[in-house]
């Protein structure tokens, strides 16, 4: 290990895990058994075994844990109270959708030490800098590799590792750089030499052939060549001068060039591999934008059917699901409330087979979690099924819970003209849901606890009844009045018509339109529809008649300005997998649906719930992560300002009639990938990627193009093409990058994807790194671009 590895593992606590321990893992109440559990001489690798399990064994990286929390921090260990005292247990949360791991060690001690040192082994590998990351990756495949645990490869080893890792190369050429590499001549490497070895091989032309263009010598970049090249190809102005040194004393390994003023290719390879070399321009990742303004000018990060785990017929209702997309960045949360057995609410999918939750451990998550990533507003929107009495109690729940984090009363005792902003409201939870009566003082005005279905369709529609409706004869449905007093500035209401809505709406009443309807409306009066998004928010929810499989696109919702945008799911699986669609699919809150006899034994036709729900992955979640991957990622981002005008005559349909049209032309050179994963594991498969790129915006701009493939390589596959688009509205769009992996005779294997808002992108040489399909990072895979950026003539 490095000298900073070395001191971490002089650290007690580490110490205490390389010895090992035998901690209980708990999966539930009836499932327990001991694991022996330790951490490995790479100071990286937990591994852990059964006592019976014979040679096998597991292992996971450090780097994949994201925290570990401490006590009866997790449903599993709640659950098992009784039995394990709080202070010997912890729970492992793993990032992207690995489940956790929950632990039980036999003495506070231990459990203190693999708490404090997992934890101080996290903190070491997040502060890693690119150069410590890459070794690392490096360490862990010779780890991984290293069958006989005896710290050496051979030749022969070496070339099955390179297999693994995706690498196809000239046998001849290996054994010579293997060879160059064994200064011992003992005909093995060991980590150290192995790793001397992988940075010979992985030398990339590419990235010196664009280092030779600016270099006087050919040996380092001078001050003021850095600044030129900054200036010439990464557009960066005037700042380049100061830029450059700034890049220097940050990435340049070498002190005798840094005395120099100059940076050699090492420097600048790491730069082009930093967050200051990557697409995503570094000051967006910050909080940038205004804050100020009311909540109906934001986009925000909504999350539906936020209760579940996996899937809408028979998955896991969950605390854990809440958690997850607070942790992501979610403002928005859903809660479905039924009538529970003893006279506490519960949270499920209704009429469904979902397991049951309690409301009030959920608000109990919701007070604890609501502001850990984000300091601002979450609203939670409640789908009320209850009767009064358990109203009621969930009144109580909300506020000795949340207590004042809960927003009950209006902010300066005023009726608004428009809604208050994200910075005013931080740190408070607003309650979504119908209300008897409005904010205003009508002495004249009689209110009853009592709501007609008109005012109900605000969490339905007439193409979309909920079940209470479709059940229920009468034409009132009773509404608590302590539940009702609790909403102030997110009332659910009935859309009347965009003509109604200009005289009569109040900025506080709150709409939900079917995906079907929004569309219709978008055709009919777009810019209508626009402008009525300044002053209110809107709710976009599936339609419950959407009975094929087809998709809608949330990017078509926010071209409209509607601040809570849901999407949809990806296509159907073939046919023959038979019930597994049972698995995919979201069903209509109104039905099941029904089993229909075909060919393939049973088919499930459901009426499908398009809805961004944030435990599913896809294009769709892509597109969400994307937009709010800026702004510090906290959950609000601002439209733009001809979306906040409230005489705004812009409209999606027609871009080129707003005031200001200036369309973009992007072209994006597609050069090379590094270290792409292998998606398929069978023996010898590497992969043949291929790189495409995606525009989703306004109607005119949605477009795709695609490199050719590379045939039998997925370490540093060469493309070097030019992908070109036009960018109408630049403030809307989105640009996904898809590495694929080719296949002639079937659907392409999915690689990985990195998807910003246009208005993010960097130009000029750039590396974007790749993420998983769950949207985890997937290091070291990257490809490396140049994108200029240049008005349409």
């Amino acid at each position: 290990m490095a000298p900073e590895g070395s001191r971490i593992q002089d650290d007690p606590d580490v110490k205490v895990m390389m010895a090992g321990s035998t901690l209980r893992k708990v999966k539930s109440r009836s499932w327990k058994k001991q694991r022996h559990f330790r951490l490995l001489e790479d100071g990286m690798t937990i591994w852990y075994k059964s006592r019976w399990a014979g040679r096998s064994h597991s292992t996971f990286s450090v780097t994949d844990v994201e925290m570990v929390r401490e006590g009866h921090q997790s449903e599993v260990l709640l659950s098992t109270a009784e039995e394990f005292p709080a202070e010997l247990c912890f729970t492992l949360v793993f990032h992207g959708r690995q489940g956790n791991v929950d632990l039980v060690a036999d003495s506070p001690e231990e459990a203190q030490a693999w708490i404090q040192g997992l934890r101080k082994l996290i903190h070491k590998a997040q502060t890693m800098d690119e150069k410590e990351r890459q070794d690392q990756w490096v360490r862990d495949w010779f780890q991984k590799a290293d069958k006989n645990k005896d710290g050496k490869m051979t030749f022969k080893e070496v070339r099955t590792l390179l297999k693994m890792m995706n690498v196809e190369m000239n046998e001849e050429h290996a054994l010579h750089l293997f060879t160059m590499a064994d200064q011992s001549e003992s005909g093995s490497l060991e980590i150290e030499q192995f790793v001397h070895f992988y940075k010979i091989l992985t030398q990339r032309d590419e990235v010196w052939k664009v280092f030779q263009d600016y270099s006087g010598d050919g040996e380092k970049l001078m001050l003021d060549e850095l600044e030129s090249f900054l200036r010439m190809e990464q557009q960066e102005g005037e700042q380049s001068a100061q830029h450059a040194q700034d890049l220097i004393d940050c990435y340049e390994p070498s002190e005798s060039a840094k005395k120099q003023g100059a940076m050699s290719l090492d420097g600048f390879q790491m730069y082009l591999c930093s967050r200051h070399g990557s697409i995503f321009k570094p000051e967006h990742c910050d909080l940038y934008q205004d804050m100020s303004q009311p909540l109906s000018h934001y986009f925000i990060s909504s999350s539906h059917n936020t209760y579940l785990l996996e899937n809408q017929l028979r998955g896991q209702s969950s605390l854990e699901a809440y958690i997850q997309a607070l942790k992501r960045g979610c403002r928005c949360v859903e809660v479905d409330c039924w009538d529970g057995s003893d006279g506490e609410p519960v949270v499920y999918h209704g009429h469904t087979l979902t397991s049951k939750i309690l409301f009030k451990d959920v608000i109990s998550t919701l007070r604890e979690y609501a502001f850990k990533t984000s300091d601002f507003p979450v609203i939670l929107s409640l789908e009320n099924h209850c009767s009064v009495e358990q109203q009621t109690v969930m009144a109580e729940h909300l506020r000795q819970i949340l207590g004042d984090t809960l927003l009950t009363t209006l902010l300066n005792g005023q009726v608004p003209q428009q809604l208050p902003s994200p910075q005013e409201l931080k740190g408070k939870i607003l309650l979504k849901a119908k209300k008897i009566g409005g904010l205003e003082v009508c002495p004249d005005e009689i209110l009853t606890d009592e709501v007609s279905d008109e005012e109900e369709m605000a969490d339905g529609d007439v193409e979309s009844p909920s079940p209470e409706c479709l059940n229920r004869n009468d034409k009132k449905s009773k509404l608590s009045r302590q539940l009702s007093d609790l909403v102030v500035y997110c009332k659910s209401v009935h859309f009347h018509g965009f003509d109604h809505a200009r005289l009569h709406a109040k900025c506080y009443e709150m709409s939900s339109f079917s995906e079907s309807k929004a569309k219709r409306l978008a055709k009919e009066a777009g810019t209508d529809f626009v402008q009525y998004n300044t002053r209110q928010l809107t709710r976009i929810f599936p339609s419950g008649l959407r009975t094929d499989s087809s998709n809608y696109n949330p990017q078509d919702m926010w071209n409209m300005g509607c601040q809570i945008g849901i999407p949809s799911l990806p296509p159907p699986p073939p046919p023959a997998r038979r019930l597994e669609v049972s698995v995919r699919y979201r069903t209509s809150p109104s039905q099941l649906g029904e089993f229909d006899r075909t060919s393939h034994g049973f088919k499930l036709v459901l009426p499908a719930l398009v809805a961004l729900n944030f435990q599913t992955a896809g294009l769709e979640m892509d597109l969400n992560d994307g937009l709010f991957r800026q702004n510090n990622c906290c959950g609000y981002v601002l439209k733009p300002d001809f979306m906040r005008d409230s005489n705004t005559q812009f409209s999606p349909e027609k871009p080129e009639e707003r005031h200001n049209y200036r369309p973009l032309r992007l072209s994006i050179q597609v050069i090379s990938g590094q270290q792409l994963p292998k998606v398929n594991q069978k023996e010898g498969s590497i992969v043949d990627p291929l790189v495409r790129v995606e525009i989703y915006g306004v109607p005119q701009e949605q477009a795709k193009d695609e490199t050719s493939h590379i045939n039998n390589n997925g370490f540093n596959p060469l493309w070097n093409e030019t992908l070109n688009f036009i960018i109408h509205t630049p403030e809307l769009a989105l640009v996904r990058f898809v590495v694929e992996d080719y296949d002639k005779t079937s659907r392409n294997d999915f690689i990985g994807q990195f998807t910003l808002p246009f208005i993010c992108m960097q130009a000029g040489y750039r590396h974007i790194h790749l993420l998983s399909k769950d949207g985890t990072a997937i290091p070291p895979a990257s490809i490396f671009v140049n994108v200029s950026i240049t008005e349409l003539t």
